[in-house]
């Protein structure tokens, strides 16, 4: 995308693992390292190694370490959970597996949702990158089917792997999930103007609602937080829940905004004004706020309803498991 704005420019894709890509036998929600997928990232992007960063929304945390902000979020792909069957199952669907049938999730969100409708099945853990994944499943008979990103299929070429889309009735998303985020360092003003142009805005308002609920929330890898969000029509349309570890207690709610405001020249200071760390020079200011307000309205309505209570037991008993 870069090279087509900018063609003149030379640039050079250095590929780094994280610790999360290198620790795969134990739960993404047990490691408690809130920056898994992009401390080693962020530490090239301190260092001058590199001049910007991609990362999967999902994977940045709500509040970036200081000097870092979020330059361009581009048009999010599909945002819903995918399931992929055993090739034993293809053609069924979760509702049409056998009963104590054992199902592959990382994500405690995932299962906290599916147990409660799915009960009949069961859900254990899986690790590991698309590839190992796709290989537990296939070459062995552990797991009938695993739940992944839709998106994370599709960017792979695995698109005919999907075996059914799971709809928000059946599975809020992760927030950002579907989103790629480009980071860049706060103050390098010509690499922040030049990745801008990559934002896509009704991505980027989506996107500021999720994240501002999350942190408003105070969630992370270890508590199950989903939402679901739309803009249309200049209304932008967020919903949010909160689960127990087993889906058993849950709290789910959903508000609107309208985002319906004209971009204005801003020169000035209020250029770098971040919102959940993100930096979106292109999306009007007022309508960036509508949407954090949005989202921090939204997990305060989930607080008042007894969200914390939900989420600290979630955090306890994953800790104690």
């Amino acid at each position: 995308m870069l090279r087509e704005l900018y063609p003149d420019l030379h640039y050079e894709i250095v590929a780094m693992s994280t610790t999360g890509d290198k620790i795969l036998d134990t739960a993404l929600s047990k490691i408690g390292e809130k920056s898994l997928f992009t401390k080693e990232l962020e530490n090239a992007l301190e260092r001058n190694e590199v001049d910007l960063v991609v990362h999967s929304l999902k994977d940045l945390p709500t509040s970036l370490p200081p000097g870092f902000t979020i330059g361009a979020i581009c048009k999010r792909e599909n945002p819903h959970d995918a399931v992929v069957f055993h090739p034993k199952n293809s053609g069924k669907m979760l509702s049409l597996l056998p009963e104590k049938s054992v199902i592959g999730t990382s994500s405690l969100r995932r299962a906290a949702q599916l147990k409660k409708k799915f009960p009949q099945l069961e859900f254990r853990d899986i690790r590991g990158n698309l590839n190992t994944r796709l290989k537990k499943l296939d070459e062995k008979e552990d797991f009938s089917a695993i739940i992944l990103a839709a998106a994370g299929l599709k960017r792979m070429g695995w698109e005919n792997r999907i075996g059914q889309i799971l709809s928000p009735e059946d599975c809020l998303y992760a927030v950002g999930q579907g989103a790629l985020a480009v980071e860049v360092r706060a103050k390098d003003q010509e690499i922040l103007n030049m990745v801008s142009a990559l934002h896509d805005g009704e991505t980027v308002l989506c996107c500021i609602a999720e994240r501002a609920f999350m942190k408003h929330l105070e969630g992370g890898c270890s508590v199950p937080v989903a939402v679901s969000s739309m803009l249309k029509d200049g209304q932008l349309y967020l919903t949010g829940a909160v689960y127990s570890l087993d889906g058993s207690d849950s709290l789910k709610e959903t508000m609107q905004t309208s985002v319906n405001y004209p971009q204005q020249n801003e020169d000035g200071p209020n250029d770098d004004v971040q919102h959940v760390g993100i930096t979106a020079k292109t999306v009007p200011c007022q309508a960036q706020q509508a949407a954090e307000n949005l989202g921090a309205e939204l997990a305060s309505l989930l607080l008042s309803k007894g969200a914390k209570h939900i989420l600290s037991v979630a955090r306890q008993l994953n800790d104690a498991c």
